[in-house]
């Protein structure tokens, strides 16, 4: 196992065991206070228990090598496994906030506000220092899967302050106008969360989706590499044509079309430009694999590849 997997791994680790104590926690919470968003924070990061525990086990198949059998190798079993996480965390916050529309039109709830919104800062508090733990442990990976998880914490952290500012504020709506709304405030805020993380999630959705089925990636990636390349091609006098790019998970394939002024190809020279651009690519984009393809000339027929030396 290499540095990068065991990296991976006790990032997976760290996000499982700290997730099981905070669902935990919030369903004694949830319990007590009887509130709709803390029980809503309970079931997702219990959700997310499932996913990473399914991930321990599927995540040395990603770092299996490709083969003729298998071209991407695992890779995009990957992207598959990162669209059901997705479904199933929009599937639970969906849920919920059926749920909590249904309590509300029922004539709401009402709830300690002080309480839930001290619990939610010491959850905020902690959710911070384990981001902050996993993403440092991060810095040199470029997994999908750990970063789906770190947008996990990112949610949590911004659940857990948001709820903390909102249940201190709604401690004074007895003494406002907007008294009527207190037996409703707590499902107002789970919905409210709930549409907030509703755009990123589907992002990330949208994102893996388009990895399994080979779409060319955004715009930002492909002029990326453009700016990556093109300086490396001039060097060798290659000019560019155009780019195949392709993303399966974590691994970004690109070949690069590209035509030459002269009659004949040099095998070493080739091979030389093929090397100083996939070590251009390797420095700013990690698990990226280049290959550089002579284009036929304008008489439809192959140039000469491999004479002279």
């Amino acid at each position: 196992m290499t540095s990068s997997e065991k990296d991976e791994e006790r990032i997976l680790w760290i996000s499982l065991l700290a997730g099981a104590a905070f669902a935990v926690a919030e369903f004694i919470n949830a319990m007590f206070t009887h509130s709709q968003s803390v029980l809503m924070d309970a079931a997702y990061d219990s959700s997310e228990l499932v996913v990473i525990i399914l991930t321990l086990f599927l995540t040395p198949l990603f770092h299996r090598p490709i083969s003729e059998k298998r071209p991407y190798g695992f890779l995009q079993a990957e992207s598959v496994f990162v669209i059901i996480k997705n479904f199933m965390l929009l599937s639970v916050s969906l849920g919920l906030m059926a749920n909590s529309l249904t309590l509300a039109l029922s004539g709401g709830k009402r709830v300690d506000g002080n309480s839930i919104a001290l619990f939610q800062i010491v959850l905020g508090i902690a959710s911070l220092v384990v981001y902050l733990i996993m993403a440092g442990l991060n810095r040199s990976l470029s997994s999908p899967t750990v970063k789906a998880e770190l947008f996990g914490w990112k949610l949590d952290i911004r659940y857990s302050m948001g709820m903390a500012c909102a249940f201190f504020g709604s401690t004074f709506l007895d003494r406002t106008p907007l008294a009527f709304l207190s037996p409703y405030f707590d499902q107002i805020v789970a919905i409210a969360i709930v549409i907030g993380m509703l755009p990123e999630n589907i992002k990330m959705l949208w994102a893996s989706i388009q990895d399994v089925f080979l779409f060319a990636p955004g715009e930002e990636l492909v002029e990326k590499v453009k700016e990556i390349c093109e300086p490396q091609l001039q060097q060798f006098g290659f000019e560019s044509l155009f780019y195949d790019i392709t993303r399966t998970g974590r691994k970004i394939w690109i070949s690069v079309y590209f035509k030459i002024e002269e009659e004949n190809l040099p095998v070493r020279r080739l091979e030389k430009a093929s090397e100083t651009v996939q070590a251009a690519l390797e420095e700013q984009i990690p698990d990226s694999v280049s290959e550089l393809i002579l284009m036929p000339d304008e008489s439809g027929l192959p140039k000469e590849v491999g004479c002279p030396l």
